[in-house]
């Protein structure tokens, strides 16, 4: 080889070289940071689209739209018109649970569970950013975490469902298939047990659930979720030559689990499982997965979130491949990053400002419904909501909008304009994780006297507990209102200027807010909130913007 051959060669080399590293993202997870349970993904083309449960927020399953499987922005949400469905009577952790979607012949699908009503249901749509269609509901589909498989002209529903005759234990619990005609959404035939129990009955599994079925080479692959959603939470996978079985498990199940790793790593990653498996732009196969994020044993506030693995592919079957220690903060792969103008960041630390000037972010949630007639946006005062006599202690719509705690460590920021009439009116910032547990930092009058009080929930509705109040010098001037988040406690502050800040209470309980406390299956969110306590009024109050910064340790690094 003379020396021009081996320069040539030696250049192609660093230039293939370069370009592999010019071509390198960092996947940081979770790759949806807070309150984003239950992933479903599907790709179209170049394009990535994720869905997420809501439970009994409005407007219900939000879609996301990716080119990278990082950088993420929300389009739209699936019921997003309260003639859709509302869940008004319903507790906040109810609701929507475990949305899938699928792609077919130019058509989108989101199948879905309404839990404690009608079950489970199918819509439509032709752009993924909406509108969606009406619901129609599935009433042969006895179960939750419906998902579709298509076959040429034929569409399938995999769920979970009842097991066969009586539950042996339990959590035990059954796949089901059933055929699904995709031009009338209407099932067809009988419903066909494809597993029962889960990997192993002999040895009682609990809670298969969350399953989706797919075709690679010749094998189908059946893979669910096994364990519950807590910290026995694994996934596991099946495989048939046929699309209703038999199925036979992996010998290597769980493919991915994190119940065995030592409970005093730190920075833990726990409960990962309800995985979906999409190929990713480098023709690689990744899985999304629910897991949290506890700051101590299994406290976390920011409900389980959506992260990303690695999947390899040994003798036919699907391995997850999170690393020696488990799912990794971050992962890098060899595609291209591909940033989304104007889109939000979803994951590492981020800090950004909402202004209310014209629209409000696809992102912001109410309770149960939305109200239109009862807020309004303008540049002078920002977001104003009328007062409502219902309170967030209840199961209707009060006057609340809300963000997802995104960081076990953050702040929250507004400024208020609001001059209450009477003890019975506050407004202010509230920390929510459901009806009973929630912490409200609030504007409002004490013996006719202007004051920032905080409160608790309690069992009691009507009767929350006075935790700190200090006196304000204006009835009418603007407020800043500053909650803090600092793993298992909150702070919450005020300022009366804008420049210097007061603290009201440091140090609050926040393992009140965890779900390891609440129960349920959502994660924290900071709403702006106005309420009359069940007196009518027609006061009104205005939060100038809603500031969010997450300043989480482990990204620092």
């Amino acid at each position: 080889m003379n020396l021009k051959t081996l320069l040539l060669t030696a250049t192609a080399g660093w230039l293939s070289h370069t370009a592999a590293f010019a071509q390198s993202i960092e996947l940081v997870n979770p790759i949806m940071t807070g309150f984003y349970p239950d992933p479903s993904i599907v790709k179209v083309g170049p394009d990535y689209y994720l869905v997420n449960s809501t439970f009994s927020y409005f407007p219900g399953i939000p879609v996301m739209h990716s080119r990278d499987l990082k950088n993420w922005q929300q389009v739209g949400n699936v019921i997003s018109r309260p003639s859709q469905m509302n869940f008004l009577g319903d507790r906040m952790t109810r609701g929507l649970f475990a949305p899938a979607i699928e792609y077919h012949n130019g058509t989108y699908y989101v199948t879905c569970t309404l839990i404690d009503h009608k079950g489970n249901f199918v819509v439509t749509a032709k752009n993924p950013a909406g509108p969606w269609s009406d619901p129609t509901f599935l009433p042969e589909v006895r179960g939750i975490d419906p998902s579709l498989y298509f076959e040429g002209d034929k569409a399938y529903v995999i769920y979970n469902s009842d097991p066969p005759g009586t539950p042996l234990y339990s959590g035990h619990r059954s796949i089901k298939i059933i055929e699904l005609n995709p031009q009338t959404l209407q099932t067809v035939g009988e419903a066909k047990i494809v597993v029962n129990g889960g990997v192993d009955l002999s040895k009682k599994p609990v809670w298969i659930e969350g399953p989706h079925l797919m075709k690679r080479n010749d094998w189908y692959y059946l893979y669910a979720a096994e364990g519950g959603t807590s910290v026995n939470h694994t996934e596991v996978v099946f495989r048939s030559k046929a699309p209703l079985g038999p199925f036979v498990p992996y010998e290597k199940n769980p493919i991915l689990s994190q119940r065995e790793l030592p409970k005093d790593r730190k920075d833990p990653i726990t409960s990962a499982g309800h995985a979906q498996f999409v190929e990713g732009p480098d023709g690689k196969t990744y899985a999304i997965f629910l897991a949290v994020r506890p700051y101590e044993d299994n406290y976390y506030n920011t409900g389980r979130e959506t992260f990303i693995v690695p999947v390899e592919w040994k003798d036919e079957w699907p391995m997850m491949n999170p690393g020696p220690n488990g799912v990794q903060y971050s992962y890098k792969a060899n595609f291209p990053e591909v940033k989304q103008p104007g889109a939000r960041p979803q994951n590492g630390n981020f800090a950004y400002t909402l202004t209310f000037e014209k629209q409000l972010d696809p992102a912001l949630l109410f309770l149960r419904t939305v109200d239109s007639s009862n807020f309004s946006l303008g540049k002078a005062k920002g977001l104003t909501l009328k007062l409502k006599p219902e309170t967030v202690a209840e199961t209707g719509n009060p006057a609340f909008i809300g963000k997802r705690q995104q960081h076990m460590y953050c702040t929250t920021e507004t400024e208020l304009t609001f001059a209450p009439k009477a003890a019975n009116e506050k407004a202010g910032l509230v920390v929510f994780q459901d009806e009973k547990h929630f912490y409200y930092l609030c504007k409002s009058v004490e013996s006719g006297k202007p004051m920032l009080q905080l409160f608790k929930s309690t069992a009691d509705e009507k009767q929350p507990e006075l935790l700190a109040q200090a006196p304000l010098k204006s009835a009418t001037a603007s407020v800043q209102l500053r909650i803090k988040a600092a793993g298992d406690t909150y702070g919450f502050d005020f300022s009366e200027n804008g420049k210097t800040w007061t603290v009201l209470k440091d140090k609050v309980d926040g393992k009140f807010l965890s779900t390891q406390v609440a129960g349920g299956f959502i994660g924290c969110l900071f709403g702006m909130y106005a309420t009359s306590s069940g007196q009518p009024t027609t006061n009104t109050a205005s939060f100038k913007y809603l500031k969010y910064a997450g300043n989480d340790p482990v990204y620092k690094k």
